[in-house]
């Protein structure tokens, strides 16, 4: 039996229902292998069927070895294949749809200034994570028509409206390893090419003609400015406890991921259950993703994470190993943060101080230990979608987003 991640039928759709399910076989083939030490589950009796199903040689059904196998140069691409990479291969065509539509949409016939700042952001390289999701979701459930691609549009013009804003409140100069628009521009244009781009992404939605679509991603879009309001308040206030935080990383973050996956199942009207299940798993693998994140700015490599270790303590951040750490603290302890956190007064060695005492307490175990709870509950919620590998491969990129704190 083989898995095809193509909604259609092969019967209908022979070149591109093929096309997917090879690409899914020369990716998974390997993925499986280099996946067993994180903890992927890959389905290895998938590739063993459709290597002989897709590689038949005519000789009473005896399969050829995988063609990409045989080039050691192909094998070293395939092995680093990541999660998104292989969810983007599965859906490039309708990813280069998006795009395209992206960069038309981004256009102004009077402020030139408009598609200058957005490719700015736009063309930096990002993973697309946000709209492949809403595509993902949308094929999964079996969708047939081209809406779920202005959707994903949507969700990553919302994404990099954010982006732009969060930009000019955190007074940032560099993202993705280049300057951020408001450094090479300036404040205003950031804010007024955000707010253009909200507005864009409202005209999109309306296209759609769902109105329940467009409730999910407004309702998203305040969901997201309360959760960065939220921040700005309680991000060096040590009474932040653990319910704030996964409060502000619920709307900085969760809710555009939960958004996007809900609203793919929706336009492809998906059973209420699933529906739910795409709300669950989105919400789940974003506040997973924030996590991460949070952990990775202290013990992450800055040459992969384009952020230098302990960046949130020099900024006054209260994210999770923190929060732990205070919790525990003695009095003497708790003075310390209110000094550095609060007050921030940071002299030098503080931060090798701070890390001593989220060591004492494991709190970047714990907070590891957190982001793998999330996992769970992400991956849980894909059983009640349909088999497919694209499912097998939302999956694996739950997996994917604690493997790279290994």
């Amino acid at each position: 039996m083989i898995f095809l991640p193509h909604h259609q039928s092969s019967r209908e759709n022979t070149d591109t229902t093929f096309k997917d399910a090879h690409i899914y076989v020369h990716l998974k083939a390997v993925y499986i292998l280099s996946l067993k030490k994180g903890g992927g589950k890959g389905h290895d009796g998938w590739v063993g069927a459709a290597q002989k199903f897709l590689h038949r040689d005519g000789s009473k059904g005896k399969a050829r070895a995988l063609s990409s196998l045989a080039s050691g140069k192909t094998m070293n691409q395939i092995l680093t294949q990541k999660p998104h990479d292989m969810l983007a291969a599965t859906l490039s065509e309708e990813m280069a749809a998006v795009n395209t539509l992206i960069r038309t949409r981004m256009a102004s016939k009077h402020a030139p200034r408009i598609p200058e700042v957005t490719a700015h952001l736009v063309e930096a390289g990002g993973k697309r994570l946000r709209p492949m999701l809403t595509l993902a979701a949308a094929r999964l459930c079996g969708y047939s028509g081209d809406n779920h691609v202005k959707l994903a549009a949507t969700v990553e013009f919302i994404h990099t409206a954010t982006l732009l804003h969060d930009d000019v409140v955190d007074e940032s100069g560099q993202r993705r390893g280049r300057p951020t628009a408001n450094l090479l521009w300036d404040n205003k244009s950031s804010v007024l090419v955000g707010d253009y781009l909200f507005a864009r992404s409202f005209q999109l939605m309306v296209e759609t003609g769902s109105l329940r679509v467009l409730d999910i991603l407004a309702n998203a879009s305040a969901t997201i400015a309360e959760g960065e309001v939220l921040q700005m308040t309680a991000a060096s206030d040590l009474a932040t406890d653990e319910d704030i935080y996964l409060q502000v990383v619920r709307g900085k973050t969760a809710a555009l991921f939960s958004a996007a996956t809900q609203a793919g199942g929706v336009i492809a009207e998906a059973s209420e259950a699933e529906v739910d299940a795409l709300y669950a798993y989105g919400d789940a693998l974003g506040i997973a993703f924030q996590i991460a994140d949070d952990l990775l700015d202290y013990q992450g490599d800055s040459s992969a994470t384009g952020k230098n270790v302990g960046d949130d303590f020099r900024e006054r951040k209260l994210t999770l190993p923190v929060i732990k750490a205070v919790a525990q603290a003695t009095a003497e302890e708790r003075a310390f943060w209110v000094r550095t956190i609060e007050k921030g007064r940071q002299d030098e060695g503080d931060l090798d101080h701070a890390l001593a005492l989220m060591d004492k307490y494991d709190t970047l175990g714990a907070t590891r230990r957190d982001a793998m709870a999330w996992v769970a509950k992400a991956q849980d919620a894909l059983t009640a979608l349909p088999e497919d590998p694209i499912r097998q491969m939302l999956h694996d990129l739950a997996d994917y987003v604690v493997a790279r704190l290994a």
